[in-house]
């Protein structure tokens, strides 16, 4: 009896450490993990094409500050026309980064748009001669409002002009001489008071009004 139950413990013993010896320690690093399971960190989102457009100018991150000389004016008001893209094309006609109109560019000497397109210098030239040419269409309204408060919004030169960029010349004029009650709104919402105030205060003196400025 004693003989069969020390068999017994001597098998089981036997058993456990056969058990035992089955098994393998491993490492973090010797694990593999089944694809489906990985976590990647570097994760891409992708936005449906055109996006950009459905989002409120607040959600979308703000370009560098580049001061308040005439750079900075001409890089934030382009980021608030096409977010700054050059070959960009709303969905009314406008060209490029800061969104011009043909019969604009037209008055200026420009007449391929293809090309105007795709030549970056030529779109820089023809923002510059626009302010030049809106100086000298607005230069008595610049005098008489420069300092002035509007619709609770101090008026500046560059806000003037920032208006008059969206809306044209005359529009802006009609604003002024109406003391905000002639207030135009794009069709995307842009208002003459809001670019008075979005770009107010900018020092664009390095640009001279000029009456036929061309490209």
């Amino acid at each position: 009896m004693k003989r069969w139950i020390g068999f017994i413990l001597h098998l089981a013993m036997i058993v456990v450490l056969t058990s035992f010896g089955s098994y393998t320690v491993m490492n973090k690093k010797d694990i593999e993990i089944p694809e489906s399971l990985k976590v990647t960190t570097n994760l891409e989102f992708f936005a449906p094409q055109g996006s950009v457009a459905l989002l409120d100018e607040d959600e979308v991150a703000p370009p560098p500050f580049l001061g308040k000389a005439f750079n900075g004016f001409k890089e934030a008001l382009a980021f608030k026309e096409s977010r700054g893209k050059y070959h960009s094309v709303n969905t009314l006609g406008y060209l490029g980064k800061y969104q011009f109109g043909s019969s604009t560019l037209n008055l200026m000497g420009v007449y391929d748009m293809d090309e105007f397109l795709v030549t970056p210098e030529l779109q820089e030239k023809a923002f510059e001669a626009n302010i030049a040419r809106n100086k000298w269409i607005l230069r008595r309204d610049i005098k008489r409002f420069n300092g002035k408060t509007i619709g609770g919004v101090k008026v500046t030169e560059s806000g003037i002009l920032a208006a008059a960029h969206l809306a044209g010349a005359g529009n802006v004029k009609k604003y002024l001489r109406s003391y905000g009650q002639n207030d135009v709104t794009d069709a995307y919402g842009s208002s003459i008071s809001h670019y008075m105030k979005k770009f107010a205060g900018y020092d664009i003196s390095n640009i001279k009004q000029q009456k036929n400025a061309k490209v």
